[in-house]
């Protein structure tokens, strides 16, 4: 928690240090000029009120000021916002800690792509949880022998499962008493599995692995095969067009892939046109789904290329 207290305006630290929050159950610390500091605490939306409380109420919340907002951007930026022009146009900074901050305001337009972000009002401070062991229960789903399989990770949104894809590389890297260890290569597009700060990574993403950040999932699959030869490729939120042909070269390389996608069922992935069809087609060997934001984390069921159930948790 210091590494995030010490990003924060002096009143809002003061105010969070007297909360004695978990820090494993803070999420998100969300900063917007003029209006309540609210967190994501344990899975609900809470307001931070004076002299250092949560309430369910969002209008008793502290209502932090530009300055305190500019304040936060400094810390963060270590005095020095024109020194990551390249984040600042991409919408985050990653800091210490693996933690990563969210930007908003007014952005400058270049063509059909934003040049940069200008009057930055709004804040998302995301905690980097890395919770080794999460992908305990999981690992052994992950197999066919000696074989790791082409594997899918379903959540939506805060449902945990880039926390589970890092652990999942993380123990797939270093090797277990029953697997080899693998070389991995990990397509970091927005520094949230490496948490990468001035090129190194802040979590622990295994013995056996390289990272390349700031680029598409598409561009940075198809450099890692040809310049890392991984055994390994793992991503986080697949989604267009792009990054769907990127996959079908990866499996056509005999290269394994670990990846996750935003959804709540099998049948939300039907509908995705692109994944959808890869599902018909049993590209996929392995289908995580997990429980969802209100139990972040929580494995669902964990079903095969055929969508037959291999594990499922008792409802309850």
């Amino acid at each position: 928690m210091e590494s995030v207290y010490r990003l924060l305006a002096p009143s809002v630290r003061v105010m969070l240090e007297r909360c004695a929050l978990d820090s494993d159950l803070l999420q998100e610390i969300r900063l917007r000029v003029g209006l309540p500091v609210m967190l994501r605490y344990h899975g609900q939306e809470l307001a931070l009120c004076p002299p250092g409380r949560l309430s369910g109420q969002a209008r008793e919340g502290y209502r932090i000021s530009a300055e305190e907002v500019n304040e936060t951007l400094e810390y963060a930026t270590g005095f020095s916002l024109y020194a990551f022009d390249e984040e600042v146009r991409q919408g985050f900074l990653t800091v210490p800690g693996g933690h990563r901050v969210g930007l908003a305001g007014h952005a400058v337009p270049d063509g059909n792509h934003i040049r940069s972000i200008r009057h930055i009002t709004f804040l998302n401070i995301r905690l980097a949880h890395e919770r080794k062991g999460c992908a305990d229960e999981v690992m052994p789903w992950l197999f066919e022998g000696d074989e790791v399989c082409h594997t899918l990770i379903l959540s939506p949104p805060g449902g945990g499962k880039t926390t589970l894809l890092r652990d999942v590389i993380r123990q797939l890297s270093n090797g277990g008493e029953s697997f080899a260890g693998r070389t991995v290569g990990v397509v970091d597009e927005r520094s949230e599995l490496a948490g990468s700060y001035l090129g190194v990574p802040q979590n622990d993403l295994g013995l056996r692995t390289d990272v390349l950040e700031g680029c598409s999932k598409a561009e940075g699959m198809l450099l890692l095969l040809r310049s890392m030869s991984p055994q390994v490729l793992a991503a986080d939120e697949l989604g267009n067009r792009e990054d769907a042909l990127a996959i079908e070269n990866v499996f056509t390389c005999g290269c394994r892939l670990i990846a996750t996608v935003h959804g709540s069922s099998m049948e939300q992935l039907e509908r995705k046109p692109l994944l959808g069809r890869m599902k018909r087609e049993h590209m996929f060997e392995r289908y995580v789904v997990l429980a969802g934001r209100q139990s972040p984390g929580q494995v669902r069921e964990i079903l095969d290329g055929d969508g037959k159930p291999l594990f499922r948790k008792p409802c309850g």
